[in-house]
C-alpha cells in the first residue's frame, strides 16, 4: 500500500520526468533517486520506473510527430538497433550486479554532454567536408551511418539496463554524426527511447513480474503521460541553443545525483 505522501511525491516526480524526457531525456534521474530515497530497492525502482515512463514516452513522441517527417529512411535502421540493444540491456539487468554498469554511467553521461556541446562544431566540420567532396551537405556517408547504428545499439543496451540519461546519450551520438536540427534529433530521440523503454518494460514484466511495484508504476504512468504532453507542447518552441543549454544543465544535475545516490 502506497501512502498518500508517497503518491504525491512519486506523482510529482513522474510529471517532471515525463516533461524532461520529452525535452531532453534523463527524466529517470528524477524518478529513480526519488524511489530509492523513499525506500524502494534499486532494481525494483529501475523496473517500476521503466514500466511507468512508457506512457510519458508515448505522449512525448506523439507531440514531436511533425519533426519525424523525412527521417524514416534512417530510423528504419536505428529502430531495430535500439530494439536489439534494449533486449540485451534488459537481460543484463536481470543477470548482472548493478555495480557493473553503475560504475560507467557517470563517464557515459559526461561523454554525452561533451558531444552535445561540441555537436554543432562537428556538424559544421562534416558540412564543409561534404561540400569540398562535392556531396550535398545533408548527405550521410555510409561510414557515419554505420557508426550511427552501432552507437544507437550501444545506447539501447545502456537504456535497457538503466534507462537514465539515454536521451542525452542519443542526442550526443546523433549530434556528432547527423546534419539535423536539434529539434528533429530530439523527435528521433523520443521515438528511440520509447522503443527501448517498451522492450525493457515488457522484459521486466515477463521475467520479473513480482519484482515490479505495480502501484508505483501506475502512479508514474499517469503523471508522466501528462508530463510528456506538456514537455512536447512547449519544448518544440524552444530555440536550439536554449534546448542545448537545458540538456547540459539537466545532465550535470543528473550526474551529481547519480554520484550521490
Amino acid at each position: 500500500m502506497v501512502s498518500p505522501s508517497h503518491i504525491f511525491l512519486i506523482g510529482l516526480a513522474g510529471l517532471v520526468a515525463g516533461a524532461i524526457n520529452a525535452l531532453v531525456g534523463s527524466g529517470t534521474l528524477i524518478t529513480f533517486p526519488t524511489l530509492v530515497a523513499l525506500g524502494y530497492p534499486p532494481v525494483t525502482a529501475t523496473m517500476s520506473n521503466a514500466v511507468g515512463l512508457v506512457a510519458g514516452g508515448v505522449t512525448a513522441t506523439w507531440g514531436y510527430r511533425a519533426e519525424l517527417h523525412g527521417q524514416w529512411d534512417r530510423l528504419r535502421w536505428q529502430i531495430p538497433a535500439s530494439l536489439l540493444g534494449a533486449v540485451l540491456g534488459a537481460y543484463l539487468l536481470l543477470h548482472l550486479p548493478e555495480k557493473v554498469f553503475a560504475d560507467v554511467v557517470p563517464a557515459l553521461l559526461v561523454l554525452a554532454l561533451v558531444l552535445v556541446v561540441i555537436g554543432p562544431r562537428i556538424q559544421s566540420w562534416a558540412r564543409r567536408k561534404a561540400e569540398e567532396a562535392g556531396r550535398h551537405p545533408e548527405h550521410v556517408t555510409p561510414g557515419r551511418k554505420v557508426l550511427l547504428v552501432v552507437g544507437t545499439f550501444a545506447v539501447g543496451v545502456y537504456g535497457g539496463y538503466f534507462t537514465a540519461a539515454q536521451g542525452i546519450l542519443l542526442v550526443g551520438v546523433m549530434g556528432a554524426l547527423l546534419p539535423e536540427s536539434l529539434q528533429r534529433m530530439n523527435a528521433a530521440k523520443n521515438l528511440l527511447a520509447l522503443v527501448v523503454n517498451m522492450v525493457a518494460a515488457l522484459g521486466y514484466t515477463l521475467v520479473a513480474f513480482d519484482r515490479i511495484s505495480w502501484s508505483v508504476a501506475g502512479i508514474i504512468a499517469v503523471s508522466s503521460l501528462i508530463g510528456g504532453w506538456v514537455g512536447a507542447r512547449y519544448g518544440r518552441a524552444l530555440s536550439p541553443n536554449v534546448l542545448r543549454y537545458a540538456i547540459v544543465v539537466v545532465g550535470l544535475i543528473g550526474l551529481y545525483r547519480l554520484l550521490s545516490v
